[in-house]
């Protein structure tokens, strides 16, 4: 693209000799490097239930029963793929967490980020409908790089799925950056570091699971939650457990993109060590509101 720049500026150049035409290059390519480079970095993880609504209509499934409804999907699955695991289109959202930082780059081209929050999407009380339409408006303002472990081929996928059902329009999503660098591209790590596929090469090595991972980084992983249990927590009424249990994911995933970034060379060391500090900060300072702050403070001083 800047060539395209360069070659007609110089075209242009023969008939307005007088234009100063380095000022102007400059100006555009600051605006073109503006809107190529993300200033936020958003690290999300959702929990997901089955959608038990699309029982009937993919089964035929009458029944009004939750665990019947949901056994009538996992049956459906289990013939069609040979796996009880749902696909993307039958997950229903419970939660979506996420961790925001700043993204600063210093004099010496490293990155730096400053923690600003980390939090999940509505409240307990809030419904699936409410949770996707406030994610895709929220990230229309923000435009971020996306971080996630497993979020390409799946969260990312539901998160879509659900818009979709619910008339969200997400232009954003698809029509920002250029051919090779925007949040569809597969490579393009920049617009969406999915952990799993860069630790992996895009799949040239086995993908791990994040706790796996975790477990050989002194990172805490998963802390007496896992995903298989949050249908049932869903119908026990715990939401906050739910949320929490998200945010707890958030926070590992983090702490992963800090070690990777630190290993391709896109922090320094100092960066490294004031980004995990100030995480650390963040979550003791929080921690008296926040119980499972603290929780994974103390699970952090196990696994040193």
């Amino acid at each position: 693209m800047r060539n395209i720049y360069l070659v007609f500026f110089s075209i242009f150049l023969k008939f307005l000799p007088k234009i100063n035409v380095l000022s102007i290059l400059l100006t555009i390519d600051q605006k073109y490097n503006k809107y190529m480079k993300h200033s936020t970095l958003f690290v999300f993880d959702i929990e997901t239930i089955p959608d038990t609504e699309a029982a009937y209509n993919l089964t035929g499934c009458e029944s009004k029963n939750v665990e019947e409804m949901r056994k009538a999907l996992t049956d459906y699955h289990v013939e069609k793929t040979g796996n009880s695991f749902l696909r993307q289109p039958f997950q229903k959202v419970a939660a979506i967490s996420f961790l925001e930082a700043q993204i600063d780059v210093d004099s010496k081209g490293y990155e730096n980020y400053t923690l600003t929050e980390i939090r999940t999407g509505g409240t307990e009380k809030s419904d699936e409908e409410e949770i996707i339409k406030g994610f895709f408006q929220y990230l229309a303002r923000k435009m971020p790089r996306f971080v996630s472990y497993n979020g390409r081929t799946f969260d990312l996928p539901v998160l879509k799925y659900r818009a979709m059902k619910y008339g969200v329009a997400a232009p954003w999503l698809y029509k920002s950056g250029d051919k090779w660098n925007n949040y569809m591209q597969r490579y393009s790590l920049d617009w969406h570091c999915d952990l799993l596929e860069a630790l992996s090469d895009f799949g040239a090595s086995t993908r791990c699971k994040m706790n796996e991972v975790c477990s050989i980084m002194g990172i805490p992983g998963k802390i007496g939650v896992d995903g298989s249990q949050v249908a049932q927590m869903y119908d026990d009424g715990k939401i906050k457990e739910i949320r929490d249990y998200c945010e707890t994911d958030v926070i590992n995933t983090y702490l992963l993109y800090l070690k990777y970034q630190f290993h391709t060379g896109s922090i320094s060391e100092e960066g490294y060590v004031k980004s995990s500090k100030d995480l650390m900060h963040y979550l003791d300072s929080h921690k008296s509101e926040k119980e499972h702050f603290g929780l994974f403070l103390e699970e952090m001083e196990k696994v040193k």
